[in-house]
């Protein structure tokens, strides 16, 4: 280097930010329906039933209408005693259905119900012949803990 000349320093980039938590980050949901969200569940002690909702994809035929209830009863009734996942009582409207269940742990709850979603799917799909996804969501659900709580919820599945 010569006499009188400036050093050379390193020049530094920003680097624009992605991902972390920020206001308006994540999945965004779709659908003219809110979605059940994605966030830690309630934990679930076998003494407590469990109130489950599953809704239908809009569009599609009522569930209580011709043969779809009595496919429907049959799948219900193929997956309703499985693994310690027991359905107590069900209640089957034009597109949703409300479930009364009963499962030792959180675990067998969601694979029992994954089960027969999957089961009814596929029959209700076979009977419409159609394809694709029946249910439009993850399933809803309420543990219930006190014997009031479970008569409002059989007052209402059968009102």
């Amino acid at each position: 280097m010569t006499k009188g000349s400036t050093k050379e320093q390193q020049g530094e980039f920003a680097f624009p930010q992605h991902g972390g938590a920020r206001p308006g980050a994540g999945r965004k949901p779709r659908g003219p329906l809110p979605r059940v969200p994605h966030v830690a569940r309630e934990e679930i002690r076998g003494r407590h039933p469990v109130h489950v909702t599953l809704r239908v994809v809009a569009g599609l035929r009522n569930l209580r209408e011709g043969r779809a209830h009595g496919v429907l009863l049959n799948a219900i009734v193929a997956g309703a005693d499985r693994n310690g996942f027991r359905i107590v009582e069900y209640s089957a409207q034009s597109n949703h259905l409300h479930l009364l269940c009963e499962a030792p742990d959180r675990a067998v709850l969601w694979h029992g119900v994954q089960g027969l979603k999957v089961r009814i799917t596929h029959a209700l799909n076979r009977l419409w012949e159609r394809e694709g996804a029946l249910f439009a969501d993850r399933y809803h659900d309420r543990v219930l803990r006190s014997p009031r709580e479970v008569h409002h919820v059989l007052t209402y599945l059968f009102e």
